[in-house]
């Protein structure tokens, strides 16, 4: 682990912009039967501005992986944060779906900026030996964000309102931003010598820095997986609160706590990763992780009462993040040169995969039920796991 302050410090702000992104990207789950109430639609039809966020999350992706090479990761997530602002708030005045779905789209495109180039610059300044108990570190801001997104976001429906809940999420944006700001100022996107990747090349387009890494056979199979995964996962997850409402009769606010459990799993795995990381491979983890997610999700779908769902959205989390961890330090390594892009293609396939999975998983909700769409997706998620250990190779060794 690094003991550099200044590194510490710069790594502390990452996470306070990446739990504000995490609770942006979840905070519309617990809210979309307020939603479709709201703007007279059905539940399936406002997941909406799920996914449209993960359009635009996905595709930004090929903007600023490139930019974030070029111009320094750290300066972009910077700006990419008070960016955010824009959309919160936007959101916040929506009087329509249609506008609240354009403001989400807003609200995605700055989002991209931040998780994806952060990991890649963690992925310049720690060595791979010391990379992923690093990002399984951020990754605790990660899941402590969407912790508030699932569950904070309902408080204030139920309390005050969910507009009001947009307002203080900008606010958190803001804070976060601009503490950045003078991190840049402070010389915090110079590359570690050791993690820089292979000597310097000749400046390239955005294009071909992308066909750089698309020729690697190892990129094409993390990125594949990952879509994969992003298709499943997410939408299990934004229906997950939906589902508790309607087959159980929660509140939203109740639904969304009781989702939370999900992200308590990702913490637990985010304290203990290099514990287990002694005692299991990063793909027997991996493998591990999509079985247990996968089952959790089936036994959600069939619980005959709450309390049942209580230790299957924890180990739901716990798993998830056991197998989404081990890809995010597989994607930091994937094309070392190319770092920025390569991770933010990984993060584009991600949320592009989940854009057509709650695509799909909205027309299941719509004739179907949220059941059929967590069995589905639960599944799938397993059969993933059972498989990943033979899509994706380690690092054949330590990069110097």
């Amino acid at each position: 682990m690094p003991t550099d302050a200044g590194l510490n410090r710069r790594l502390r702000l990452l996470g306070l912009a990446a739990f504000a992104s995490m609770a942006a990207m979840r905070w519309c789950d617990a809210l979309l039967p307020v939603l479709a109430a709201e703007f007279g639609h059905s539940t399936g039809q406002v997941g909406v501005v799920v996914w449209a966020y993960a359009i635009a999350y996905g595709l930004m992706q090929l903007v600023y992986g490139p930019i974030g090479d070029r111009l320094g990761k750290y300066t972009v997530v910077s700006l990419a944060t008070l960016a955010c602002t824009v959309g919160v708030l936007a959101s916040a005045l929506a009087p329509t779906l249609g506008w609240l779905t354009v403001a989400r789209v807003l609200t995605g495109a700055a989002a991209a900026g931040i998780i994806p180039l952060a990991m890649a610059w963690v992925g310049d300044q720690v060595p791979w030996e010391q990379r992923q108990p690093v990002l399984a570190r951020m990754l605790g801001a990660n899941v402590a964000g969407m912790i508030a997104g699932q569950w904070v976001a309902g408080l204030f429906a139920d309390a005050i309102g969910w507009r009001l809940g947009f307002v203080a999420l900008a606010l958190g944006f803001v804070g976060a931003g601009l503490a950045m700001r003078a991190g840049v100022r402070g010389g915090a996107d110079a590359v570690t010598p050791a993690e820089a990747g292979p000597s310097p090349q000749p400046a390239v387009g955005s294009l071909e820095r992308a066909r750089q890494v698309l020729r690697s056979p190892h990129a094409r199979a993390v990125l594949a997986v990952v879509a994969v995964e992003g298709a499943l996962a997410n939408s299990a997850l934004a229906f997950g609160p939906s589902h508790l409402h309607l087959r159980f009769g929660l509140s939203v606010s109740a639904a969304g706590a009781i989702l939370t459990l999900f992200g308590l799993g990702g913490l637990i795995y985010s304290r203990n990763a290099p514990r287990l990381l002694r005692r299991m491979q990063p793909l027997t983890m991996a493998r591990a992780g999509g079985v247990m997610v996968g089952a959790a999700w089936v036994g959600v779908a069939l619980a005959p009462a709450v309390a049942w769902t209580l230790p299957l959205c924890l180990a739901a989390g716990l798993g998830f993040y056991m197998i989404h961890n081990t890809l995010q330090a597989l994607a930091t390594q994937m094309v070392p040169a190319q770092r920025g892009t390569a991770v933010s293609l990984f993060a584009s396939a991600l949320f592009l995969g989940q854009s057509a999975g709650m695509g799909l998983a909205s027309w299941l909700v719509d004739h179907g039920s949220t059941t059929v769409l967590l069995l589905a997706y639960g599944i799938g998620l397993a059969a993933l796991g059972l498989v990943v250990h033979r899509a994706v190779r380690l690092p054949a060794a330590p990069p110097r």
